[in-house]
């Protein structure tokens, strides 16, 4: 049989179609371009800001975020004009700047920011410094906030021009923490946000809110430059807030500018006159009331003006045994349902020295039909009691003689219809802190003093900035031996360059064959 022969068959080439090519290229670079474009607005309209830093040292605080967003800003019709005039060179200019964007960012463009570098464009500065009136040029920021055409500077009662009460200046010198060593001056810190944020608050408002400290009934230590009076001042001061003393004795009522009076380490009791000033300004349709209480040292009258509202101060000292040792510092847990104190709820806190217990009688009946609504904002945490034989040896809790918990270290009182939004405003408000030494720079804790500043922005009607403050950034000093530092020395300058020669010298060789 023969073999059958295997026959191929050749399929011909078809022809090269150039135009369906050419064709399919632009389309598919067109559709390039589009994804790219889309990707792009994308991109600037819809993105998420992470700040990577090891502390979040770029992200506002919670009290600088809500203010950003509370009707103070919201309500304006203009935008506030911040002006950066700022060197490239200055060791602050890309965290002040970093700031500056958040700042204006967060706001929603209720704040407008304008970055002006004082080297690279002198005639824009020019502008700036003739339009404001500044004659002295330094790395600031300028905050504008006027909303009408009223001029930028004004004469005083000194016949002196002075800024616009609605516009301020942070300058970079204040942003900065400073201490003397050795007869140098060194950067210690910085507190940049703090400022911003006063300087902004100082600036729409125009004026400071007052409060009043009675001085003749107040006794808080004031001596040398560091003090619970200096601590209590310059907390008010960073919330724009201005402390004045005024007498209580002799005092037919209280001023009506007076946002708030402040009561601090009473050590006498009121008289019969001035209890009824006292309880006149209480029973305003707005009142404010800061009491600082001294452990163990409540004035009687006083002390039954509080019990009246919901209050009792005990004559006691809180303290607890752990180990067979007496713990004499209070600890206490931020309670929680309470609006200007919601970012300390749950957070635990001490105060140092000597604190003294309160009894709160939240959800009486009694006071319910008065409207008054006593609550506790930093309760005893267990293993505490108030013991009232402090002093004498062996203290140990004594159900019969002692106070057991529930014990409060802070608390505050509302009268009126807080709740209801259409009579909030006519609302008057208490806070009675058991313990002064928290204000004493010994015993002082960032929790405490953001507990302070809520407390007082909550008393004069500015809940926006209630809430954890801004953090002081530090600077932190890197322990070098002269021999390591000789080896990161020789690192830098010979091994990196020397192995980059060599890879450099492999690349070449390779290319070669």
């Amino acid at each position: 049989m023969s073999e059958p022969t295997a026959e191929t068959n050749e399929k011909t080439a078809r022809p090269l179609n150039r135009w369906g090519l050419g064709s399919l290229a632009v389309v598919q670079s067109v559709l390039l371009a589009v994804i790219v474009i889309a990707l792009n607005y994308l991109a600037v309209h819809y993105y998420t800001r992470a700040d990577l830093s090891r502390s979040a040292d770029y992200t506002l605080s919670s009290s600088t975020r809500r203010y950003l967003a509370s009707e103070a800003l919201a309500s304006r019709k203009t935008p506030v004009k911040w002006i950066m005039a700022f060197r490239r060179t200055s060791p602050f200019y890309e965290r002040v700047r970093a700031l500056a964007e958040e700042y204006a960012r967060l706001s929603k463009g209720k704040i407008k920011l304008k970055i002006v570098d004082p080297l690279r464009n002198p005639e824009r500065l020019q502008e700036v410094t003739a339009a404001y009136g500044l004659t002295l040029v330094r790395d600031m920021i300028i905050i504008d906030a006027r909303s009408d055409e009223s001029p930028v500077t004004r004469e005083n009662s000194n016949k002196t021009r002075v800024l616009n009460p609605h516009v301020k200046l942070v300058v970079a010198e204040d942003m900065g923490m400073f201490a003397t060593a050795e007869g140098k001056r060194k950067l210690i810190g910085f507190q940049g946000e703090d400022l911003l944020t006063a300087r902004l608050v100082e600036s729409i408002e125009g004026h400071p809110r007052k409060m009043a400290l009675l001085a003749d009934k107040s006794r808080i230590d004031a001596d040398g430059g560091i003090s619970p009076r200096k601590s209590l001042q310059d907390t008010l001061r960073f919330q724009n807030i201005e402390l004045d003393e005024i007498n209580l004795a002799g005092l037919a009522d209280i001023p009506d500018d007076v946002a708030g009076i402040v009561l601090a380490a009473p050590k006498y009791d009121l008289t019969d006159a001035e209890l009824a000033v006292l309880e006149s300004y209480w029973n305003k349709p707005r009142a404010a009331m800061l009491v600082l209480i001294d452990a163990g040292v409540a004035p009687p009258k006083l002390r039954a003006f509080l019990r009246s509202y919901g209050i009792t101060p005990h004559q006691d000292r809180v303290i607890a045994r752990e180990k067979k040792s007496l713990v004499t510092s209070a600890r206490g847990i931020f309670t929680k349902g309470v609006k200007f104190t919601r970012d300390l709820a749950g957070q635990t806190t001490e105060f140092g020295g000597a604190s003294s217990s309160l009894d709160v009688r939240e959800g009486s009946d009694d006071l319910l039909n008065r409207r008054i609504y006593p609550m506790g904002l930093v309760e005893v945490l267990p293993g505490f009691w108030g013991e009232t034989k402090f002093g004498q040896g062996n203290e140990a809790f004594d159900e019969k003689e002692d106070h057991k918990p529930p014990l409060f270290l802070a608390a505050c009182v509302t009268r009126g219809a807080e709740s209801d939004d259409r009579f909030a405003a006519d609302t008057s408000r208490l806070i009675v802190v058991s313990n002064t030494d928290f204000l004493d720079p010994k015993y002082q804790l960032a929790e405490n003093l953001d507990f302070l500043a809520s407390s007082v922005n909550w008393l004069v009607g500015r809940e926006a900035l209630a809430g954890i403050g801004p953090r002081s950034l530090g600077t932190y000093k890197l322990p070098l031996l002269d021999v390591q530092i000789s080896f990161i020395n020789r690192v830098n300058l010979f091994f990196l360059p020397a192995c980059f020669v060599l890879i450099g010298a492999f690349v070449w060789s390779s290319r070669r064959v």
